[in-house]
Protein backbone atom coordinates (compact mmCIF):
# COMPACT_ATOMS: atom_id res chain seq x y z
CA UNK A 1 0.00 0.00 0.00
CA UNK A 2 2.91 2.25 0.72
CA UNK A 3 4.55 1.70 -2.37
CA UNK A 4 1.20 2.42 -4.28
CA UNK A 5 0.38 5.59 -2.55
CA UNK A 6 3.83 6.94 -3.43
CA UNK A 7 3.69 5.99 -7.30
CA UNK A 8 0.85 7.96 -7.22
CA UNK A 9 2.38 11.20 -5.39
CA UNK A 10 5.24 11.13 -8.06
CA UNK A 11 3.52 10.53 -10.90
CA UNK A 12 1.24 13.16 -9.61
CA UNK A 13 3.95 15.50 -9.67
CA UNK A 14 5.83 14.56 -12.52
CA UNK A 15 2.23 14.81 -14.36
CA UNK A 16 2.41 18.56 -12.94
CA UNK A 17 5.99 19.03 -15.12
CA UNK A 18 5.21 16.87 -17.84
CA UNK A 19 7.30 13.49 -17.28
CA UNK A 20 4.40 11.41 -16.20
CA UNK A 21 5.04 9.20 -19.54
CA UNK A 22 8.34 8.03 -18.05
CA UNK A 23 6.13 6.44 -15.44
CA UNK A 24 3.61 4.73 -17.71
CA UNK A 25 2.98 2.18 -20.38
CA UNK A 26 3.56 3.44 -23.72
CA UNK A 27 0.99 3.69 -26.34
CA UNK A 28 1.93 1.27 -29.10
CA UNK A 29 3.03 2.98 -32.24
CA UNK A 30 -0.29 3.37 -35.17
CA UNK A 31 0.28 1.43 -38.22
CA UNK A 32 -0.35 2.00 -41.49
CA UNK A 33 -3.84 0.39 -41.25
CA UNK A 34 -4.62 2.21 -38.00
CA UNK A 35 -4.19 5.38 -39.87
CA UNK A 36 -5.25 4.98 -43.31
CA UNK A 37 -7.83 7.32 -45.11
CA UNK A 38 -10.76 5.97 -47.58
CA UNK A 39 -9.28 6.83 -50.92
CA UNK A 40 -10.41 9.56 -52.37
CA UNK A 41 -10.53 10.41 -56.38
CA UNK A 42 -8.21 13.01 -57.48
CA UNK A 43 -6.54 13.13 -53.94
CA UNK A 44 -2.68 12.85 -54.75
CA UNK A 45 -0.55 9.61 -52.81
CA UNK A 46 2.81 9.11 -52.50
CA UNK A 47 4.63 5.89 -52.14
CA UNK A 48 3.89 3.99 -49.02
CA UNK A 49 0.26 5.62 -48.44
CA UNK A 50 -2.22 2.74 -47.37
CA UNK A 51 -5.57 3.47 -47.94
CA UNK A 52 -9.22 1.99 -47.18
CA UNK A 53 -10.87 0.96 -50.53
CA UNK A 54 -14.36 -1.16 -50.70
CA UNK A 55 -13.14 -2.73 -47.42
CA UNK A 56 -9.91 -3.76 -48.11
CA UNK A 57 -6.59 -2.09 -47.39
CA UNK A 58 -3.76 -0.86 -50.87
CA UNK A 59 -0.48 0.59 -50.27
CA UNK A 60 0.52 2.98 -53.10
CA UNK A 61 3.52 1.86 -55.28
CA UNK A 62 4.33 4.85 -56.74
CA UNK A 63 3.47 8.76 -56.75
CA UNK A 64 -0.16 8.40 -57.86
CA UNK A 65 -2.91 11.57 -58.98
CA UNK A 66 -5.60 9.21 -57.04
CA UNK A 67 -5.88 6.49 -59.75
CA UNK A 68 -8.34 3.63 -58.53
CA UNK A 69 -6.63 1.19 -56.26
CA UNK A 70 -7.73 -1.26 -58.59
CA UNK A 71 -6.44 -0.03 -61.76
CA UNK A 72 -3.15 -1.35 -61.80
CA UNK A 73 -0.23 -3.06 -59.65
CA UNK A 74 2.46 -0.57 -61.00
CA UNK A 75 0.14 2.09 -58.77
CA UNK A 76 -1.26 0.25 -56.16
CA UNK A 77 -0.44 -3.00 -54.53
CA UNK A 78 -3.41 -5.33 -52.07
CA UNK A 79 -2.32 -4.84 -48.23
CA UNK A 80 -2.48 -6.78 -45.34
CA UNK A 81 -3.60 -5.59 -41.62
CA UNK A 82 -3.24 -8.44 -38.95
CA UNK A 83 -5.27 -7.52 -36.00
CA UNK A 84 -5.08 -3.94 -34.45
CA UNK A 85 -4.03 -2.59 -37.66
CA UNK A 86 -0.39 -4.44 -37.58
CA UNK A 87 0.65 -4.71 -41.26
CA UNK A 88 1.02 -8.50 -42.04
CA UNK A 89 2.93 -9.91 -44.77
CA UNK A 90 0.43 -12.16 -45.48
CA UNK A 91 1.93 -15.04 -43.55
CA UNK A 92 5.17 -15.39 -45.89
CA UNK A 93 7.44 -17.29 -44.49
CA UNK A 94 10.24 -15.01 -45.70
CA UNK A 95 10.28 -11.53 -44.17
CA UNK A 96 10.84 -8.18 -46.12
CA UNK A 97 14.45 -8.11 -44.44
CA UNK A 98 15.26 -11.65 -45.52
CA UNK A 99 14.07 -10.86 -49.26
CA UNK A 100 16.23 -7.74 -49.56
CA UNK A 101 18.96 -9.78 -47.92
CA UNK A 102 18.51 -12.61 -50.58
CA UNK A 103 18.38 -9.94 -53.42
CA UNK A 104 20.39 -6.99 -52.38
CA UNK A 105 20.45 -5.33 -56.10
CA UNK A 106 17.57 -6.09 -57.12
CA UNK A 107 15.35 -4.35 -59.57
CA UNK A 108 13.06 -2.17 -57.98
CA UNK A 109 10.16 -3.51 -59.97
CA UNK A 110 10.46 -6.61 -57.96
CA UNK A 111 8.97 -5.85 -54.87
CA UNK A 112 8.15 -7.94 -51.78
CA UNK A 113 4.90 -6.49 -51.69
CA UNK A 114 3.96 -7.37 -54.97
CA UNK A 115 5.47 -11.13 -54.10
CA UNK A 116 3.13 -11.21 -50.81
CA UNK A 117 -0.09 -9.64 -53.04
CA UNK A 118 0.70 -12.28 -55.37
CA UNK A 119 0.46 -15.26 -52.98
CA UNK A 120 -3.06 -15.24 -52.91
CA UNK A 121 -2.94 -16.86 -56.11
CA UNK A 122 -2.02 -19.79 -54.98
CA UNK A 123 -2.16 -20.11 -50.86
CA UNK A 124 -0.59 -23.80 -50.46
CA UNK A 125 2.97 -22.10 -51.78
CA UNK A 126 5.08 -21.81 -48.81
CA UNK A 127 2.20 -22.89 -46.62
CA UNK A 128 2.19 -26.41 -46.66
CA UNK A 129 3.76 -29.16 -43.89
CA UNK A 130 6.30 -28.06 -41.27
CA UNK A 131 7.36 -24.66 -40.81
CA UNK A 132 10.37 -26.01 -42.32
CA UNK A 133 9.04 -27.35 -45.45
CA UNK A 134 7.57 -24.11 -45.55
CA UNK A 135 11.14 -22.24 -45.66
CA UNK A 136 12.34 -24.92 -48.03
CA UNK A 137 9.62 -24.59 -50.54
CA UNK A 138 9.99 -20.38 -50.48
CA UNK A 139 13.98 -20.98 -50.72
CA UNK A 140 14.09 -23.31 -53.54
CA UNK A 141 11.63 -20.76 -55.98
CA UNK A 142 13.23 -17.62 -54.71
CA UNK A 143 16.50 -19.63 -55.89
CA UNK A 144 15.47 -20.38 -59.21
CA UNK A 145 13.86 -16.93 -59.30
CA UNK A 146 17.01 -15.59 -58.76
CA UNK A 147 18.92 -17.67 -61.36
CA UNK A 148 16.76 -17.15 -63.85
CA UNK A 149 16.79 -13.40 -63.42
CA UNK A 150 20.46 -13.00 -62.60
CA UNK A 151 19.08 -11.95 -58.80
CA UNK A 152 16.02 -10.32 -59.42
CA UNK A 153 17.79 -7.60 -62.03
CA UNK A 154 15.93 -8.52 -65.43
CA UNK A 155 12.42 -8.34 -66.26
CA UNK A 156 12.88 -9.33 -69.65
CA UNK A 157 15.07 -11.56 -71.44
CA UNK A 158 17.52 -10.14 -72.30
CA UNK A 159 18.48 -12.05 -76.17
CA UNK A 160 15.96 -10.27 -78.10
CA UNK A 161 17.02 -12.58 -80.80
CA UNK A 162 14.89 -14.95 -79.75
CA UNK A 163 11.82 -13.03 -79.58
CA UNK A 164 10.54 -13.90 -82.41
CA UNK A 165 10.57 -17.53 -81.74
CA UNK A 166 8.43 -17.31 -78.95
CA UNK A 167 5.12 -17.93 -81.71
CA UNK A 168 3.75 -20.88 -82.39
CA UNK A 169 1.42 -20.51 -84.89
CA UNK A 170 -0.17 -23.77 -85.01
CA UNK A 171 -2.04 -22.50 -81.88
CA UNK A 172 -5.79 -22.19 -82.78
CA UNK A 173 -5.61 -18.46 -81.07
CA UNK A 174 -2.49 -17.35 -82.60
CA UNK A 175 -0.18 -14.78 -81.36
CA UNK A 176 -2.35 -11.46 -81.35
CA UNK A 177 -0.25 -9.51 -79.75
CA UNK A 178 2.40 -9.85 -82.14
CA UNK A 179 5.28 -12.55 -83.25
CA UNK A 180 7.68 -11.10 -81.46
CA UNK A 181 5.23 -10.12 -78.16
CA UNK A 182 5.55 -13.45 -76.24
CA UNK A 183 9.30 -13.29 -74.99
CA UNK A 184 10.81 -14.03 -71.85
CA UNK A 185 9.18 -12.31 -68.63
CA UNK A 186 8.93 -11.64 -65.21
CA UNK A 187 10.32 -14.02 -62.03
CA UNK A 188 10.46 -17.24 -63.73
CA UNK A 189 11.21 -16.02 -67.54
CA UNK A 190 7.14 -16.59 -68.64
CA UNK A 191 7.39 -17.20 -72.71
CA UNK A 192 5.78 -18.61 -75.83
CA UNK A 193 1.89 -17.64 -76.55
CA UNK A 194 0.75 -21.13 -75.58
CA UNK A 195 2.46 -20.05 -71.98
CA UNK A 196 0.88 -16.77 -71.90
CA UNK A 197 -2.90 -18.27 -73.03
CA UNK A 198 -2.56 -20.78 -69.68
CA UNK A 199 -1.01 -18.91 -67.34
CA UNK A 200 -3.41 -15.40 -68.27
CA UNK A 201 -6.30 -18.19 -67.96
CA UNK A 202 -4.99 -19.49 -64.92
CA UNK A 203 -5.24 -16.04 -63.12
CA UNK A 204 -7.79 -14.65 -64.71
CA UNK A 205 -5.98 -12.06 -66.58
CA UNK A 206 -5.68 -11.96 -70.74
CA UNK A 207 -2.26 -11.84 -71.07
CA UNK A 208 -2.54 -13.52 -74.95
CA UNK A 209 -4.07 -10.05 -75.88
CA UNK A 210 -1.32 -7.80 -73.24
CA UNK A 211 1.87 -9.99 -72.12
CA UNK A 212 3.32 -6.81 -71.29
CA UNK A 213 1.46 -6.42 -68.03
CA UNK A 214 3.85 -8.81 -67.06
CA UNK A 215 6.78 -6.77 -67.25
CA UNK A 216 4.84 -3.64 -65.93
CA UNK A 217 2.70 -5.13 -62.87
CA UNK A 218 5.20 -6.62 -60.18
CA UNK A 219 1.35 -8.59 -58.41
CA UNK A 220 0.98 -9.83 -62.01
CA UNK A 221 4.90 -10.78 -62.33
CA UNK A 222 4.82 -12.89 -59.24
CA UNK A 223 1.37 -14.46 -60.33
CA UNK A 224 2.61 -15.72 -63.00
CA UNK A 225 5.84 -17.59 -61.89
CA UNK A 226 4.11 -18.88 -59.06
CA UNK A 227 2.02 -20.16 -61.65
CA UNK A 228 4.35 -21.70 -63.15
CA UNK A 229 6.06 -23.39 -60.20
CA UNK A 230 1.97 -24.36 -58.58
CA UNK A 231 1.17 -26.04 -61.67
CA UNK A 232 3.65 -26.92 -64.49
CA UNK A 233 5.99 -29.98 -64.25
CA UNK A 234 8.14 -28.48 -67.90
CA UNK A 235 10.37 -31.46 -68.96
CA UNK A 236 9.97 -32.76 -64.94
CA UNK A 237 7.72 -35.11 -63.43
CA UNK A 238 6.42 -33.24 -60.73
CA UNK A 239 5.93 -29.29 -59.98
CA UNK A 240 8.39 -26.88 -58.11
CA UNK A 241 6.00 -27.08 -55.13
CA UNK A 242 5.21 -30.77 -55.41
CA UNK A 243 8.94 -31.74 -55.05
CA UNK A 244 9.63 -29.47 -51.57
CA UNK A 245 6.67 -30.85 -50.26
CA UNK A 246 6.50 -34.16 -51.21
CA UNK A 247 10.48 -34.20 -50.24
CA UNK A 248 11.94 -34.95 -53.31
CA UNK A 249 15.06 -32.75 -53.18
CA UNK A 250 15.30 -29.18 -54.98
CA UNK A 251 17.12 -31.03 -57.92
CA UNK A 252 13.56 -32.25 -59.21
CA UNK A 253 12.67 -28.25 -59.01
CA UNK A 254 15.57 -27.69 -61.53
CA UNK A 255 14.40 -30.59 -63.73
CA UNK A 256 10.82 -28.94 -63.95
CA UNK A 257 12.26 -25.64 -65.17
CA UNK A 258 15.11 -26.46 -66.96
CA UNK A 259 16.16 -29.65 -67.07
CA UNK A 260 16.23 -30.32 -70.36
CA UNK A 261 19.27 -28.48 -70.95
CA UNK A 262 20.53 -28.52 -67.73
CA UNK A 263 20.18 -31.91 -65.65
CA UNK A 264 21.89 -35.20 -67.00
CA UNK A 265 24.95 -33.79 -67.10
CA UNK A 266 23.93 -31.27 -69.93
CA UNK A 267 24.81 -28.14 -67.96
CA UNK A 268 26.35 -29.24 -64.63
CA UNK A 269 27.63 -25.30 -63.96
CA UNK A 270 24.44 -23.94 -63.96
CA UNK A 271 22.78 -26.60 -62.32
CA UNK A 272 25.34 -25.61 -59.28
CA UNK A 273 24.73 -21.91 -59.43
CA UNK A 274 20.89 -22.55 -58.44
CA UNK A 275 21.76 -24.91 -55.90
CA UNK A 276 24.64 -22.56 -54.47
CA UNK A 277 21.99 -20.41 -54.02
CA UNK A 278 19.48 -22.33 -52.83
CA UNK A 279 21.91 -23.11 -50.09
CA UNK A 280 22.29 -19.60 -49.33
CA UNK A 281 18.56 -19.05 -48.99
CA UNK A 282 18.15 -21.75 -46.40
CA UNK A 283 20.66 -20.55 -44.52
CA UNK A 284 18.96 -16.92 -44.25
CA UNK A 285 15.92 -18.68 -43.13
CA UNK A 286 17.45 -20.90 -40.53
CA UNK A 287 16.53 -23.98 -42.42
CA UNK A 288 18.41 -27.45 -43.83
CA UNK A 289 18.73 -27.40 -47.71
CA UNK A 290 17.54 -31.60 -47.31
CA UNK A 291 18.79 -34.04 -49.79
CA UNK A 292 18.68 -34.78 -53.88
CA UNK A 293 20.03 -30.89 -54.25
CA UNK A 294 21.02 -31.95 -58.27
CA UNK A 295 19.54 -33.33 -61.43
Amino acid sequence: MLRTRLMALLTAVLMATGLAVALTPSASAAGPCDTATDWRQGAWYTAGNVVRYNGSYYIAEHDNPGYSPTISTWYWDPYTCSGGGTPSPSGFVVSESQFNQMFPNRNPFYTYSGLTAALSAYPAFANTGSDTVKKQEAAAFLANVSHETGGLVHIVEQNTANYPHYCDWSQPYGCPAGQAAYYGRGPIQLSWNFNYKAAGDALGIDLLNNPWRVEREAAVAWKTGLWYWNTQNGPGTMTGHNAMVNQAGFGHTIRSINGSLECDGKNPAQVQSRVTKYQQFTQILGVPAGSNLYC
